[in-house]
């Protein structure tokens, strides 16, 4: 699974990299190291706009972490909805309609997975070592994502708080670099597909799923880090910074 990542690019750097109008995006977030479910995060997306026949246009929004779809009773229920398996993404009645025409891309700087270790803890169990894992030639990992808009029946349509929007994070089975640590992770989308996963007049499931792919062996690089991001109220730089083996027992 996908938990917590970290997304540390400017605004600017998004806009270019995504090639989005800044008028088509959201106010600038600053950095988050250790971005948890029902935190909002930038998210770039595709919408046509509103009674045109324009083609889609792209967007960078601040999102919500934790899928809510459109028919849910309860928004909570997004924060159980954090990701959505690459294998049934397309089939689950939770997943489908947002993986049909509502895709986006989930811009992280890198992602946290927690590896087992000999030790045991006052409960008994395992105790768990956190590693960060990021792209090792890039600056940005554009994950896969869904998104789906939650209208709240009970604020009128001009209150700021009618909608609504969250995203999940498609994940699948791990590669070899992470495959050690954990059994899960994120997918991605090379740049050549961009436009393709991004549209939302492209409909074709197969071929929308054909589009996502682990990153490719040998992209990432992985690295024990402090506990402290065990805690989501604590937040910053030093949760990035690399420790020995013997500084993590």
């Amino acid at each position: 699974m996908c938990g917590r990542y970290a997304s540390t690019t400017s605004r600017g750097a998004l806009l270019e990299t995504f090639e989005i109008d800044p008028e088509r995006a959201d106010p600038e977030m600053a950095p988050d190291y250790n971005v948890a479910p029902t935190k909002t995060s930038p998210v770039v997306i595709a919408r046509v706009p509103k009674d045109t026949d324009e083609q889609p246009q792209r967007q960078l929004r601040n999102l919500t972490w934790g899928l809510t779809p459109f028919w849910a009773k309860d928004p909570k229920i997004g924060s159980r909805m954090i990701n959505a398996r690459a294998e049934t993404v397309h089939e689950k009645p939770a997943y489908r309609q947002c993986f049909k025409s509502r895709r986006g891309l989930v811009p992280v700087s890198g992602f946290y997975e927690w590896f087992p270790t000999e030790e045991v803890g006052t409960s008994g169990k395992p105790l768990k070592q956190p590693y960060y894992i990021h792209p090792a030639e890039s600056d940005i990992l554009p994950l896969a994502g869904i998104f789906d808009f939650w209208r709240n029946p009970d604020v009128p349509d001009d209150d700021p708080d009618a909608w609504l929007v969250t995203f999940c994070v498609i994940t699948t089975n791990s590669t070899d670099d992470v495959g050690h640590i954990h059994d899960r992770m994120p997918m991605s989308v090379a740049p050549e597909n961009w436009a393709d996963w991004l549209d939302p007049t492209n409909t074709d499931v197969e071929y929308a799923r054909s589009l996502m792919a682990p990153p490719a062996p040998g992209s990432l690089d992985t690295y024990p880090v402090s506990k402290a991001v065990n805690n989501v109220r604590n937040n910053g730089e030093d949760l990035l910074k690399p420790i020995t083996v013997e500084d993590a027992h």
